[in-house]
This record gives structure tokens, C-alpha cells and sequence, in this order.
């Protein structure tokens, strides 16, 4: 029983991965699938994940605001709608750092192809398949927080309605008022 002057422990970001690695352990003991990502996006990284994806990156350019695939510019290409992708968390991050080239989606990882570390390519051949450079390059860890704010709040989510919208804004906004 707890009393008045007794606190609960507050967890600190460092024993987030400790969290995550104990459930992850737990669910390969009993043999199920289990997203960390997801589970331990926090508001702060959620919020930084969104404003890479709206801003630094500019995914939306591509993948719309809500990543359905509603692009912001006629200009940009065509970027698939990632409500509905079926890929995994590390091949998001893959993606995310060396881009597809032939498919338009660019490389956020400004040495993707210095060393042949993305599909064992260098920068000559990537180029002739037609890679083109990002807006922006992304440090490890933002490629990293950009694929958590993905899971939390964009893949797997379905299409976008205005509860869903509400909950990605995390406000009632113009944006939202339109949809069902």
C-alpha cells in the first residue's frame, strides 16, 4: 500500500530500450510478433518524427500528409501509400537510408553509397537507375525516430478518417473537419 510520501519511480528515456528489449524477449519466448517501435514511440520522439516527416525530410512531398500516398505538389513523384505498406520495421529503416533506386524514392543517409552499403552499390550505379538526392540528409537516429513515428502513427493505421486525424494532429484541425 502506498502511502502520501511515498513516490513512484519515474522511468527516464535510458531504461526505454531496457523496456523494449525485456518485452521483445517476452514475445519471442511465447512466439508472437512484437513491434517495439511502435509500443515505445513517446510524445517528444512522436513529435520529432513528425516534424521530420513533414519538414526536414519533406516526406509528404511524395507520401501526402497523412503517408496515403496524396501528394502535396504534382511535381514530386508518385510515393507509395505507407498506411498500407507490409514492410517491417528494419526494411522501412533500409528504405528510409537507401532510398530505391529506379523508384524514385531518394537515399536519406548521405554515405548510402560511398561504401556499397545499400544493395551493394555504388553512388555511379545508383545514379543510372535514377537516384536523385534527398532534400535532406538524416542522421542515424532520425532515420531511426522518423521509422518509430511511422509505426506509431502512419503504417498499419489504415486510411485516414477524422478520428485518426484528430489523433495524428493531436488536435481537432482544419484538416481534419472534412473528413468522415
Amino acid at each position: 500500500m502506498r502511502t502520501n510520501n511515498t513516490r513512484r519511480p519515474r522511468f527516464r528515456k535510458s531504461t526505454i530500450g531496457l523496456r523494449c528489449f525485456r518485452a521483445a524477449a517476452t514475445a519471442i519466448l511465447v512466439g508472437i510478433t512484437f513491434a517495439p517501435a511502435a509500443q515505445s514511440a513517446d510524445a517528444p520522439d512522436t513529435a520529432e518524427g513528425m516534424r521530420l516527416f513533414l519538414q526536414k525530410a519533406n516526406c509528404q512531398a511524395c507520401h501526402g500528409w497523412a503517408g496515403d500516398g496524396r501528394k502535396m505538389d504534382n511535381q514530386m513523384p508518385d510515393g507509395s501509400n505507407l498506411r498500407e505498406t507490409t514492410l517491417d520495421r528494419a526494411a522501412v529503416i533500409l528504405t528510409i537510408k537507401c532510398g530505391r533506386p529506379g523508384r524514385s524514392m531518394p537515399a536519406f543517409d548521405k554515405l548510402a553509397y560511398s561504401d556499397g552499403r545499400c544493395y551493394g552499390m555504388k553512388e555511379a550505379e545508383a545514379k543510372k537507375l535514377g537516384l536523385f538526392d534527398p532534400p535532406a540528409t538524416l542522421q542515424p537516429r532520425e532515420i531511426e525516430t522518423l521509422a518509430d513515428f511511422l509505426f506509431a502513427k502512419v503504417i498499419g493505421k489504415g486510411a485516414m478518417d477524422r478520428a485518426k486525424c484528430i489523433d495524428y494532429w493531436g488536435s481537432a484541425t482544419d484538416v481534419c473537419r472534412d473528413l468522415k
